[in-house]
């Protein structure tokens, strides 16, 4: 039999596979109680001895155990990122002794990421794998030679049933210069030994081991860490008074930090960008010379401000769904566009209330979200509350169509949010706004940690708002109308204007230069483009039969009128093709947000509550 799947020769001594419990006898019920274990102890040892082989080498000691079956699962997806990643696909080398006794135990593996061991009455069981982590993201393992960094999902493993028990971690860096952070305490007497409450926190708790700077701050009177692995031209002082600014705003919409410690793990690399929150902590990846320019650092900014929000909003302010994790399937909700959106509605925001930048900054930051958002064919496809629901199979698995059928929960509900509280204010004269929400959430569900319904979260807000909002919540969340903006922004003296080049008529497909040829990434549904055949991945080699590229096409299309129809030419799987294309009225690629021409003392007077600064303060954009 395979060895990887059997555990080689122990196969005798298991049980036959037709005896196996199957997975869903073993949760804790009164049909299949599972046996009690008051003094099981569970603790993992990390090591890298061999960092430049990207492989973390991990024994896990069951202390305690009474049972003749130990089942060990390991996460297919972590908190925060809400995909199936399929951790398991990484493990390699598993084997499992008596940890009396030495003796090799007999186990198989049951499902992608079950394994089940004969632990033969042993009271101590000693688990040892290796999980292969060359994936730099925030939400997977990484290790070189400078540095180790590992979500508890991607490493570790439950045991189903036992989750609540306390475990703890000992890490053995490659060589005695590696430093260890995290956000879980330090267990006293015990050299880099750590221990999570739980399971649930183990996940929580991501590592970063090695080469790094570590910065100490205090904001709001309890201690901060920023830990910076990677070169880079930041500036850490400037960086970290705008960190405690930020963390001073926030706290002081929910009424204080709900932590006694925060670490901040930041990696600088070549290119990324991203962000996974965690209770007391969170990850962060960021081009490592992003912070010099404006615009550059200012995004930054708003990724802290977004995933320290998160620290309320998703881990204590939860939708029900998501108050117990199962760590095996998709878990869904339609509400990620609140926990997510309305984040992202504050993520920049939160830099302006804090004086990070000025309102015209904002104000232009939020101009490129609409622009984002009306610039997407999928916000006349798909619902909002589909797209919480559907981020498991769509968000994270874009194709050539996703712009086309999907619309992102953190843009649209960043949308919603955004048009929330513009509602909220001008019904209370900006004496309640969508802060009081939040607030509310917070003390209701976030305190507790109870979870919200969808229905509960609906009601909150309508109460704030006080008006009937079934219409709103119906159109916004359950709907592909286009949403109202420009009726919820003229009460704020502000309007949309669409900006493009009209002179240019629309084609409707996206041209870009790859290995010297002209490739087309994406046709808009209905465009003239795909109406005549055009296809992403064809080869555009030319327009009415000369040739040209990427950078041209668009002083090309200058030569044409909408009506006009030009002949392309290009490769569609090699095949060599001719179409006629029938060019379009040109459309806005760029929306902004501008004062409206005189307006009212009212207008005004709503602007300033909203803002705080005079509305006569924001210049028009020059054309």
């Amino acid at each position: 039999m395979n060895r990887e799947v059997f555990g080689g020769e122990q196969d005798a001594q298991f049980a036959p596979l037709e005896n196996l419990r199957p997975d869903s006898e073993l949760k804790d019920s009164p049909e299949h109680p599972l046996p009690s274990a008051p003094g099981l102890q569970l603790h993992y040892h990390v090591a890298m001895p061999h960092p430049e082989n990207h492989l973390f080498e991990i024994t896990l000691t069951v202390q305690g155990w009474q049972s003749d079956r130990l089942n060990l699962k390991m996460p297919v997806w972590t908190p925060g990122s809400y995909l199936v990643r399929e951790y398991a696909r990484h493990l390699q080398d598993f084997t499992v002794v008596n940890g009396q006794t030495d003796a090799p135990l007999g186990w198989r593996k049951v499902g992608k990421n079950h394994w089940q061991v004969n632990s033969q009455g042993a009271n101590k069981v000693t688990i040892r794998y290796r999980i292969y982590a060359n994936e730099l993201t925030v939400r997977t393992n990484h290790l070189d030679s400078t540095h180790g960094y590992f979500n508890g999902a991607a490493l570790f493993f439950y045991i189903p049933g036992y989750e609540l028990y306390p475990v703890q971690v000992t890490i053995a860096p490659p060589n005695p210069e590696w430093q260890i952070a995290t956000a879980l305490p330090a267990v006293p007497g015990e050299a880099n030994t750590f221990v999570a409450e739980d399971f649930d926190t183990l996940v929580d708790s991501p590592f970063e081991i090695g080469h790094h700077a570590v910065f100490e701050f205090e904001a709001v009177g309890k201690p901060h860490q920023l830990v910076v692995w990677g070169e880079s031209n930041l500036e850490p002082e400037r960086l970290i008074a705008d960190m405690q600014k930020v963390i001073q705003t926030e706290a002081d919409l929910f009424g204080g930090l709900p932590y006694d410690r925060y670490v901040f793990l930041l990696h600088l690399a070549s290119q990324g960008f991203g962000g996974l929150e965690h209770k007391n902590s969170c990850s962060l990846i960021y081009q490592r010379f992003g912070f010099r320019n404006k615009d550059k650092y200012d995004r930054f900014i708003q990724l802290v401000a977004h995933e320290f929000f998160h620290l309320w909003n998703v881990k204590r302010i939860r939708p029900q769904a998501l108050e117990s994790f199962d760590y095996d399937q998709e878990n869904y909700t339609p509400s990620l566009w609140f926990s997510e959106g309305t984040t992202s509605y504050y993520d920049l925001l939160i830099p302006y209330r804090a004086g990070v930048y000025d309102a015209q900054t904002y104000l232009s930051a939020l101009s490129k979200e609409i622009t984002r958002f009306l610039t997407t064919p999928g916000r006349k496809v798909q619902p909002l509350a589909e797209s919480s629901f559907d981020a498991w199979i769509k968000l994270y698995r874009q194709d050539a169509n996703s712009p086309n059928t999907q619309m992102s929960y953190y843009l649209k509900g960043e949308m919603v949010s955004l048009l929330l509280d513009l509602l909220i204010r001008e019904r209370h004269n900006n004496q309640r706004s969508l802060d009081d929400v939040m607030r509310q959430i917070w003390e209701q569900f976030g305190k507790p940690e109870i979870g919200f319904t969808p229905e509960q979260l609906q009601q909150v807000i309508t109460a704030i708002a006080g008006c009937d909002l079934s219409d709103f919540f119906e159109r916004a969340l359950h709907g592909t109308a286009e949403l109202p903006f420009e009726e919820y922004l003229q009460p704020f003296g502000l309007k949309l204007v669409g900006d493009g080049d009209e002179s240019v008529p629309y084609l409707g497909l996206t041209l870009k230069t790859e290995n010297n040829r002209d490739v087309i990434k994406f046709v808009e549904s209905e465009s003239p483009a795909q109406l005549a055949g055009i296809d992403m991945g064809d080869e555009l080699l030319a327009i009415n039969g000369i040739r040209v590229s990427a950078d041209q096409l668009h002083e090309r299309l200058r030569d044409f009128r909408p009506g006009d129809t030009i002949q392309c030419t290009f490769f569609h799987q090699d095949e060599l093709r001719s179409a006629s294309v029938t060019l379009s009225q040109p459309r806005p690629n760029r929306y902004q947000l501008v004062p409206v021409e005189r307006p009212s003392r009212k207008q005004e007077q709503y602007f300033q509550g909203w803002l705080g600064i005079p509305l006569a303060k924001i210049t028009k954009p020059e054309r």
